[in-house]
């Protein structure tokens, strides 16, 4: 049986047990967050595990401040005018800068990230004290309400999650989140910073995604990454002309080859998948053969993913 946690009584407490790649729900000024070091890869997968039937959905990058963003993201000067509510309950979908430290389970293959700075003062000295960015979705199993006490973190996951106890949240609900697309703003969701707030600021409109749109950030349905190739799933190898995503103990092929996880670990191959779709794509090749994947486990997330990516496109 999993312990109970042992549950951190400072920032300091709090950013260890983040370096050593464990979870830690956080106080934010919208709800409590359950965070995780957003350039280790294991720790984010954590996220997705704990939080129960896990998706590749898009997170929240929480930062310190405004130039700790700037290392993650490009700012045009209309997201650098949004900027101003920083900050507070408003996250920013923008391009992911090159090279940013930020594993790929973060975007879920995007090449935009949704960044925010909280407003809770001990969320961004968290940030501080740990010296990187944390990514962090609401702290609650999928499909639960969202948690705005302390309390309710440690009901919600049975006390088996650590949890940094900041006081109840002020906002209650989750960020807003709009997306810069050149001089157009989109929100994404609506949230804890009212959309008529931010168009008086702005002084112009902001548009509303549309409800059966593609998902780009974090609180929508849907989000997938599609290669430049067409993909043919459950492939027992690959056919002529063909790169192949293999899983498991696979024969050598004679074109392009990427291994999941020859030991068949789905921890290891959910780690491994976006990134080995972007080096196919590298090789500019027109198909790809995917190995059949075990659907227990993180096996349903990686199948579900796939399922989207090789799903027919429209012009």
């Amino acid at each position: 049986m999993q312990q109970r946690a042992n549950h951190p009584q400072s920032v300091q407490d709090a950013a260890a047990l983040l370096r050593q790649g464990r979870l830690v729900a956080l106080p934010t000024e919208t709800v409590y967050g359950l965070g995780a070091d957003a350039a280790n890869a294991d720790a984010v997968l954590a996220i997705y595990e704990t939080k129960g039937r896990p998706r590749f959905n898009p997170l929240i990058v929480h930062c310190a401040d405004l130039p700790m963003a700037e290392g993650f993201v490009i700012f045009s000067p209309l997201a650098r005018r949004l900027a101003q509510f920083w900050p507070g309950p408003l996250t920013l979908v923008l391009p992911r800068r090159p090279g940013a430290q930020v594993c790929d389970l973060v975007s879920a293959g995007l090449d935009t990230l949704a960044v925010r700075v909280p407003g809770h003062p001990m969320a961004r000295d968290l940030i501080l004290a740990l010296g990187r960015p944390i990514a962090a979705p609401s702290a609650n199993p999928s499909g639960r309400l969202s948690p705005t006490t302390a309390a309710q973190v440690r009901s919600l996951f049975e006390d088996r999650v650590p949890v940094l106890d900041g006081g109840p949240c002020l906002a209650g609900v989750e960020s807003t989140i709009l997306a810069v697309v050149g001089d157009e703003v989109v929100q994404l969701r609506a949230g804890a910073m009212p959309r008529d707030q931010i168009e008086a600021a702005l002084g112009r409109s902001i548009a509303q995604a549309k409800a059966d749109g593609p998902i780009t950030a974090p609180g929508m349905l849907k989000s997938h990454y599609a290669p430049r190739a067409q993909m043919r799933l459950h492939a027992v190898g690959p056919e002529a002309g063909e790169a192949y995503l293999a899983f498991g103990d696979e024969p050598v092929t004679a074109g392009p080859l990427c291994n999941l996880s020859p030991s068949r670990d789905l921890r290891e191959a959910a780690r491994n998948l976006f990134a080995m779709l972007h080096a196919l794509d590298a090789e500019a090749v027109d198909r790809i053969a995917v190995a059949p994947i075990p659907p227990e486990g993180l096996g349903e997330a990686i199948n579900d993913r796939l399922t989207r990516a090789a799903a027919p496109r429209h012009a």
